[in-house]
């Protein structure tokens, strides 16, 4: 999703790059924009879990339903897995080339 925004966007992040934005601030706008995503989801995924955690209880062999260093450990490792899946768009938007974002259109 983070990739076909940055797609999408890519005539206005070579125009910011023409008008003097920086790589780190361009990398850092793709990078927010992942982590807003993240932050929905992981909040999101959260809730729902805690809410089904009880009903779901049967399933579960050897963990209580609302333990609290299950809930971290899963948020942390998606958290890492989506800034890491960020990162690759990220990198693209800094490699626009202005002019030929420019000339597009």
């Amino acid at each position: 999703m983070l990739a076909f925004w940055v797609a999408q966007r890519r005539q206005g992040l070579g125009t910011r790059l023409a008008l003097g934005a920086t790589r780190a601030s361009i990398s850092a706008l793709v990078i927010r924009q992942a982590l807003a995503v993240l932050g929905v989801g992981l909040t999101l995924g959260l809730g729902g879990a805690f809410a089904l955690a009880q009903t779901l209880a049967t399933l579960l062999y050897g963990v209580r339903p609302r333990d609290a260093s299950n809930y971290a450990a899963v948020s942390l490792v998606l958290l890492a897995v989506g800034l890491l899946a960020g990162y690759l768009p990220a990198r693209r938007a800094t490699r626009v080339d202005p002019i030929s974002a420019l000339k597009c259109e």
